[in-house]
């Protein structure tokens, strides 16, 4: 068996966004309030609540139809 290890995964664009937004925002090379340079965690999360929500959309319909079937 070979021993190679192979990462997956790491730092996202949302999330490089995220560090390169609070470290202007700390130097004060912007002055921006902290809701937009924290926007890209909220669209994160956002993103993954719309999936959340569209799952259960899906489970609950095919709940139902299994019931009346």
């Amino acid at each position: 068996m070979s021993d190679e290890f192979h990462a997956t995964g790491g730092v996202g664009f949302t999330g490089l966004l995220q560090v390169a937004f609070i470290v202007l925002k700390l130097t004060g090379v912007i002055k921006w309030s902290w809701l937009w340079v924290l926007a890209p965690a909220w669209l994160s999360l956002t993103f993954a609540l719309v999936i959340l929500v569209l799952f259960s959309i899906v489970a609950f319909i095919a709940a139902v139809d299994r019931r009346k079937g």
